[in-house]
């Protein structure tokens, strides 16, 4: 037992360990720069104008899809962003559709299922995910309307003495320098990927560390679990470093700007650049590779640091520096304690149980491929050569296509942090919603692979499509029965008052 609970702890550490040393920073933390400077240099007007909840749907919808294919994200990247632009007056409905789109339908994404498992699968994956992201959005619009329009009334007064409509070219510029940094981080092409330059440090011992690192955090590559090297134990003593002299410096930032401010943006860059170098220890020392990935990041901050301190006022530093903290104290909390939990739930649930689960086209198959989607998080990308993998020890197309739905869009991780932006009610109405779709994706698709004709697939659809449709309007003149009540109760007592 104690062995067992030992292993526990190590499998919940080290898939810590390996997630900070590896992600949190060229993703998650470009990513919460970003959710700082929407809501604080972004207009309300020109995020309602797009995601408003009274923007029109043929807008809205498929602005937030198109939003949302361009970054190459999980799911937990994506939630400081869709966090920004629900705080700054998005609909619900909108933001859902982001939320749900951008790990699943993003470009990167879905070219790189094309080339690994196949066309066939990367257009379903594209349709479906395009599909039911836009009908998940409209279903939690519809579903939770009036706490949308208090959400809609709450941001007109938080941003009622913002000055200003359109938002500022030095704003926008900077917040596009930003969105290159993340994806200069996240994106695996060869341009970035590649080393221009090499030198090598004669440190001697690094090799032996590398091991004692391996020993302690031990992996398995082939099933998408990740190890600690030296260069990940550096990165996560400077993470540490990050958050103390955020602590000193931001979190009084409106108190003034301090010397340790300007240490936190420093030491920012600095891991930043860190860990975009290839670092490769070897019984001779350490090979360092100064990729493209480093000079792309190194442009990107020195553009950034160029326009923070010449183009935005010390107002907008101000409330861009304060509005990211903001996020990192409400999310990367959570975000620990989810990555730690899924560590020690991949200890218990063993892969070999999902593949024997799904080796066919069966509504338990699906449930099995979208539960292992939820509770095995892998990074961006990750979850297509795992899913090869599981392709080649026999599991069916259809539940393999459920779990490329439901890995990008839900871990216990981000289900916890989209709590606290939305709510606990929402947040699991939503998982609900993602799980129902993504099952149904791998039965549809499943059906069509088997030799299904399409009219029998469309006649499933169209009366899933039905159900559903009669139970949304159930729910929506419910709504509007209590609704019409307490406007009647509110006009009795007014009556009564004069």
């Amino acid at each position: 037992m104690t062995e067992f609970l030992l292993n526990l702890l190590r499998g919940g550490l080290g898939n810590l360990a390996a997630y900070l040393a590896a992600h949190v920073l060229l993703c998650l933390v470009p990513a919460f720069y970003i959710a700082g400077a929407m809501t604080a240099l972004i207009p309300k007007e020109s995020v309602t104008r797009f995601l408003g909840r009274s923007a029109p749907k043929w807008v809205s919808y498929p602005a937030a899809a198109l939003a949302g294919s361009v970054l190459a994200v999980c799911s937990c990247t994506i939630v400081p962003l869709f966090a920004g632009i629900y705080k700054k007056g998005a609909g619900l409905g909108p933001a859902i559709t982001f939320l749900f789109f951008a790990p699943a339908g993003n470009i990167l994404a879905l070219v790189y299922t094309g080339g690994v498992i196949g066309p066939d699968l990367a257009f379903a994956r594209l349709f479906l995910s395009l599909a039911f992201g836009i009908g998940i959005g409209l279903i939690m619009a519809l579903i939770f309307s009036r706490s949308d329009i208090a959400h809609d009334k709450a941001t007109d007064q938080m941003f009622a003495g913002q000055g200003r409509k359109g938002m500022r070219r030095a704003a926008l510029a900077f917040l596009l320098v930003l969105v290159a940094l993340l994806l200069s981080g996240t994106l695996k092409v060869g341009l970035l990927t590649g080393a221009y330059a090499q030198i090598t440090l004669p440190i001697s011992g690094v090799d032996r560390f590398q091991e004692t690192l391996t020993r302690l955090v031990p992996f398995d590559p082939a099933k998408g679990e990740e190890g600690v090297t030296p260069q990940g134990v550096a990165l996560i003593g400077m993470l540490a470093l990050i958050g103390l002299a955020s602590w000193l410096g931001i979190e009084k930032i409106h108190e003034g700007f301090n010397r340790w401010t300007w240490i936190a943006l420093g030491l920012v860059g600095l891991t930043l650049l860190t860990a975009a170098l290839g670092i490769q220890p070897h019984t001779g020392g350490l090979d360092i590779l100064f990729t493209g990935k480093f000079f792309a990041v190194l442009l990107a901050l020195v553009i950034l640091g160029w326009l923070l301190a010449k183009h935005l006022s010390e107002d907008e530093q101000r409330d861009f520096l304060w509005e990211s903290w903001r996020f990192v104290k409400q999310i990367f909390p959570l975000l620990v304690v989810g990555v730690f939990i899924v560590g020690v739930i991949r200890v218990i649930i063993r892969p070999e149980w999902i593949e024997a689960l799904a080796g066919q086209n069966t509504l338990l198959g699906n449930l099995a491929g979208v539960i292992f989607g939820v509770f095995m998080y892998f990074p961006t990308l990750v979850e297509v050569p795992i899913a090869n993998m599981f392709l080649n020890l026999g599991m069916h197309r259809g539940p393999l296509l459920a779990y490329l739905m439901a890995d990008p869009e839900l871990s216990l991780q981000s289900i916890l942090i989209t709590a606290t932006i939305i709510g606990r009610l929402k947040a699991w109405v939503y998982v609900l919603w993602v799980a129902l779709f993504s099952t149904l994706a791998g039965l549809i698709y499943g059906a069509w692979v088997d030799g299904a004709s399409l009219g029998l697939i469309v006649l499933y659809l169209l009366t899933f499509l039905a159900v559903l449709s009669a139970g949304l309007w159930w729910v929506s003149r419910a709504a509007k029965k209590q609704a019409n009540r307490q406007t009647d109760l509110l006009a009795t007592s007014n009556q009564v008052d004069k």
